[in-house]
């Protein structure tokens, strides 16, 4: 998920947000706690067997925790970067926070079977906890597409919502063509997830992963972002002030 990180070098921008908000502080207390609920289900261990089956349990969880952060630092990149606090912020917000509490044991399923299955212990064993039959799962990647696509649908419109409050906020040109990328980057995730889903609910190319493969579009499609970003900028920069 690296696609998360900057879609175009960035120079020093004039950050909006200085100080922590109260919609910071309780964003940051909701992914605290949407943090400790990927770990209330790790047991001290007994045995050496359970042991090494919590430690599979743990690069589940090290996946899970890893999406998390990223889409905390894409939150905190967004109110850094515009430090916004309007009653359509605080409602964008609250829906994103909503999501991600929904979004968690979805992700650590997934994770949790991709893991056992890559580890070739099969996902419906004791140890991991877990068990889900072939026929359900287009069913739990309907279910996380759909969480995914929510999480970024939201982190896109406050970027839409930044832009129209472009003239309010000061933000310069260049500052323009970087809230438009941001928009688009996100987009591309919503985008990309709603074709993993379309994919899981017509049945194609389960045999080969394809509604999973298909987030690695990301990448290629957030450098192609970038790039047409980086464009804008340097034709900018050279244009007559």
């Amino acid at each position: 998920m690296s696609s998360l990180a900057s879609p175009t070098p960035e120079k020093p921008r004039r950050p909006r947000g200085h100080e922590v908000t109260r919609v910071e502080a309780f964003s940051d207390a909701v992914f605290a706690f949407a943090a400790t609920l990927l770990v209330v289900s790790l047991e001290v261990p007994h045995t050496y067997p359970e042991l090494m089956a919590n430690l599979r349990g743990f690069i589940a969880f090290g996946l899970s925790f890893t999406m998390l952060v990223l889409i905390w630092a894409a939150h905190n990149g967004f109110f850094r970067r515009y430090g916004l606090q309007d009653s359509r912020t605080v409602v964008l917000n609250s829906a994103l926070l909503f999501v991600v509490l929904f979004y968690v044991y979805p992700l650590k399923f997934l994770f949790t079977v991709f893991v056992g299955q890559f580890l070739h212990v099969g996902p419906a064993t004791e140890s991991h906890g877990v068990t889900i039959a072939p026929h359900d799962v287009p069913s739990l990647m309907m279910v996380y597409g759909l969480g995914f696509v929510a999480v970024f649908a939201c982190l896109a419109l406050l970027y839409a919502h930044a832009w129209a409050r472009r003239e309010e906020l000061g933000l310069d040109a260049a500052e323009r063509i970087e809230a438009r990328i941001w928009f688009r980057h996100y987009l591309i995730f919503v985008g990309v997830g709603l074709l993993s889903i379309g994919l899981a609910a017509a049945g194609v190319g389960f045999r080969y992963g394809l509604p999973g493969f298909i987030y690695s579009l990301l990448g290629p499609l957030c450098w192609w972002n970038g790039e047409l970003g980086a464009k804008r900028k340097r034709t900018l920069e050279r244009s007559p002030a």
